[in-house]
């Protein structure tokens, strides 16, 4: 290259360098973007999400379902009063009958009575729906909002990596527009114009694809958040998140924490308690109800304005409720084996959880804080040694990918070590690490 064209060229390309920290991210879908904070983020969510306004009304419903089984059953009343077709019969003591005649009035009232507790088992089984109505939406909440989390950290790393694509494409970009305006001129090997072609456009790939993640992504996000038509920008404390230490709680800490507070094992134990409840009421069922009455009959009986009182029990010599029974006895052992089996997830998913906390925290901390400024320093005087012809632009397009190689695994590694804490915070129930 002749010295005039690599002064233009220099020229240019220092443009294209001057202008990296001004280049923007632009969704043409959505013109609207909003930054949030994490805190921010949460409470739009507990407001607008639907799926826990609709649990919320599901609370509600089983709630009402206690002052149900509450309620006792409803006396029977019956009356009734004859003939419709009028009687002429000369040896009664009434030859001549109607409905409005000499007429026949029978009434009864009649009420239920429950026997073997029933009501009482009743009642305590719409009380643990009810409980495990709540904790289905403290599970709902739990596992949204760690879904909530997991996508606001994502988004923010990679759209920390989409900058460094975006400022080294619009950076090669103009590289190519300097390439063609001397072309023709002997002033650049064509080889080299065809090198920096294909490096932008595997740039451009790789930032479409990282893009098209980002996107579905805010999809999610924007679903958990119930808003529509805005590009989220997470805002992140990184001095908090860098505070971060996995030695902060031990084990048995995290695991008796998660006993106390992890919802699904709270529904697995409700869900054992439930069955253990429908079986005592199962056995209370195959005990026959009293009924208990009272009747009275003007004329129809051996005797006028005749009195009476009854009862009424089913006679419990076929169906003694014996399926039922032991339907809910082997669904007692079913929730147990459920409830067993769950204990131990949570005591492994901690355990994992913990580890990998350790060694993406270990991995984070070895990284040298100076390195990042050193490759940024690194960056400006590759570019003045490139000035100085003591560098080939091939090399310094090296240091450029080599740029955003590191600026690409420092990100995945920053999003790994705050995920495992999000995982422990998942697997725990409580935001021990926030």
């Amino acid at each position: 290259m002749s010295k005039p064209g690599r002064y233009i060229l220099v020229a240019l390309i220092f443009y294209s360098y001057a202008a990296f920290g001004q280049t923007k991210l632009n969704n043409q879908l959505f013109k609207d973007s909003v930054s949030l904070t994490l805190d921010s983020a949460e409470n739009i969510f507990l407001r607008n999400n639907l799926l826990l306004l609709a649990q919320r009304y599901n609370v509600d419903a089983q709630k009402a379902l206690i002052i149900q089984a509450k309620l006792l059953p409803n006396p029977n009343f019956s009356y009734a009063r004859g003939p419709l077709i009028p009687i002429h019969d000369d040896q009664s003591n009434y030859p001549y009958s109607n409905f409005f005649n000499n007429a026949e009035n029978a009434a009864s009232i009649s009420q239920l009575i429950l026997l073997a507790r029933k009501r009482n088992k009743q009642i305590k089984i719409a009380e643990a729906n009810a409980q495990l109505a709540e904790f289905q939406l403290f599970d709902l909440i739990r596992t949204l909002k760690y879904t909530l989390r997991s996508d606001f950290f994502n988004i923010y790393y990679l759209q920390q990596s989409a900058k460094v694509y975006d400022k080294e494409i619009q950076s090669l970009q103009r590289v190519v527009a300097a390439f063609n305006q001397q072309q023709g001129k002997g002033y650049i090997a064509e080889k080299e114009v065809v090198r920096i072609k294909a490096q932008l456009y595997s740039l451009q790939s790789e930032f479409n694809d990282l893009i098209n993640q980002i996107n579905d992504t805010e999809s999610e996000l924007r679903l958990v958040l119930q808003v529509k038509n805005i590009y989220i920008i997470p805002v992140s404390n990184d001095n908090k998140i860098a505070a971060l230490n996995p030695l902060q709680y031990p084990l048995t800490t995290l695991v008796d924490t998660a006993y106390k507070s992890r919802t699904d094992l709270q529904i697995a134990k409700t869900n054992t308690n439930i069955s253990k409840l429908t079986y005592n009421y199962q056995k209370a069922l195959a005990t026959p109800d009293l009924t208990a009455s009272i009747a009275y009959d003007k004329q129809g009986s051996y005797a006028q304005n005749f009195t009476s009182a009854g009862i009424a029990i089913d006679l419990p010599f076929f169906n003694r409720n014996q399926g039922n029974i032991k339907s809910a006895k082997s669904m007692i052992d079913y929730n147990i084996a459920s409830q067993k089996s769950t204990e131990a997830t949570v005591e492994e998913q901690i355990a994992r959880a913990l580890q990998k906390t350790f060694d993406n925290d270990r991995l984070y901390q070895n990284i040298d804080p100076k390195f990042t400024k050193d490759f940024d320093r690194l960056l400006n005087e590759v570019f003045l040694n490139y000035e100085k012809r003591n560098i080939g632009l091939l090399d310094f397009l090296d240091f450029y990918d080599s740029y955003k190689q590191n600026t690409l695994q420092i990100n995945s590694i920053k999003y790994n070590r705050v995920q495992s804490f999000e995982d422990l915070n998942f697997y725990t129930g409580t935001n021990f690490f926030n």
